[in-house]
């Protein structure tokens, strides 16, 4: 989740009608929880290959922790010993694996919002020549991260990025600046010959570079300049270019290509700006490792809000709109943009398909998540978490 997605963090409407965690976050809104039957769940036609799959690269993850290690979110997850049972039992699980050991939860406390994000692709070369005139960056040896969490403990899963200078952290230069300077400390990891397939790279979080010898790479979120989000869709319809109606990751990309004269200025007016770090490729099949850890999978994986779900959870998403998705998701990534109890962000991969399908994803729906039997008689019909508990 991002970029506002610290991973392979958001998200594409997201560009228009969303915007990153800015310093000073929203309250944290509480959620509730009521207990369902899987026969209440809205479109479940049983468990789904990938997201067995999924949820055991998840394992791997939690496996690492302490079992008194907490779930994370709002505390209804309980700690990394009550998923043991769980991860051991998937390892050699069949295809009911979920109706057989979990308990649906729906998620309550907002109103339903899922979107989509994908992993997109550049081009790009090892020197600058021809086309190739756009540095993508590396994260600078002097960026500093700050968990906000660590100083107020309502600000957990907060924080922001800059540089220290003197005995104060202030933000990096804007994205404006940088496209004008550079930053001579920061490692240049490559150059690309297309600056706004760049900058939907960062928006996204990470992608996937096929460099001019024919080799290719993975590049992810490494870091941020700590300037605020702004999402260019916005300053379009201000602007009067687009309208609310019309605007998607599609839209705004065809205002860029057929405005080459303004598109620098407008994609300057986010001043937020991304570092990445360069990774094998990997399987092509699976995305770049999410905020949990692991890589993300098509259809199986969701970014959720961490201050309130906990990652490495499975979830039933419901989601209607044009393109409904509905299906089982772990919670494996997170993103600035993804605030609240019942919203989620569906990573559809890589491809033209994936691209398409997650910019024109925006739709209401249910969301649903499934806790370990012996955790779920614990808690009983469900109850109130988070803020206001």
């Amino acid at each position: 989740m991002i970029s506002c997605r610290p991973s392979a963090l958001a998200f594409f409407l997201l560009l228009a009608l969303a915007a990153c965690a800015a310093p000073k976050p929203p309250p944290q809104a509480g959620l509730q929880l009521a207990r369902m039957d899987f026969s209440a769940l809205p479109g479940f036609g049983g468990d789904s290959g990938a997201a067995l799959a999924a949820f055991r690269r998840g394992c791997s993850a939690l496996k690492a922790k302490p079992d008194d290690a907490p779930m994370g979110g709002a505390g209804y997850a309980g700690t990394i010993g009550d998923w043991r049972g769980v991860c051991a039992a998937a390892e050699h699980a069949g295809r009911d694996f979920f109706a057989a050991n979990f308990t649906p939860y729906e998620v309550r406390g907002a109103d339903g919002l899922f979107t989509g994000y994908y992993e997109p692709e550049i081009s790009g070369s090892r020197t600058r020549h021809g086309a190739f005139q756009t540095p993508v960056y590396g994260i600078p040896p002097d960026l500093v991260r700050a968990d906000l969490g660590l100083f107020i403990p309502k600000l957990k899963g907060e924080h922001i990025s800059g540089r220290v200078s003197g005995h104060a952290l202030v933000p990096y230069p804007p994205r404006a600046e940088i496209d004008a300077d550079g930053i001579a400390n920061a490692p240049l990891l490559l150059w690309t010959d297309d600056p706004i397939a760049l900058f939907f790279l960062q928006i996204q979080g990470s992608g996937r570079v096929v460099f001019d010898d024919g080799s290719q790479a993975r590049i992810a979120y490494a870091g941020e300049n700590g300037q605020p989000y702004n999402a260019i869709g916005r300053t379009l319809i201000a602007d009067g270019e687009l309208t609310r109606e019309n605007v998607s990751l599609q839209s705004i990309r065809a205002w860029l290509l057929a405005h080459p004269d303004k598109a620098r200025a407008v994609m300057e007016t986010n001043r937020s700006y991304i570092f990445f770090r360069e990774a094998p490729l990997g399987d092509t099949a699976l995305g770049s490792p999410g905020a949990l850890g692991v890589a993300l999978t098509p259809l199986a994986s969701l970014a959720v809000d961490p201050r309130l779900n906990a990652l490495g959870a499975p979830f039933f998403v419901a989601a209607g709109g044009p393109d409904p998705v509905h299906g089982i998701l772990i919670a494996q990534d997170v993103g600035g943009a993804i605030r609240g109890p019942v919203r989620g962000d569906i990573f559809f991969g890589f491809g033209t398909d994936a691209e398409r399908r997650a910019g024109a994803m925006k739709a209401p729906g249910r969301l649903f998540v499934l806790l370990p039997k012996a955790l779920a008689a614990r808690i009983g019909d469900g109850g109130v978490y988070g803020a206001g508990a």
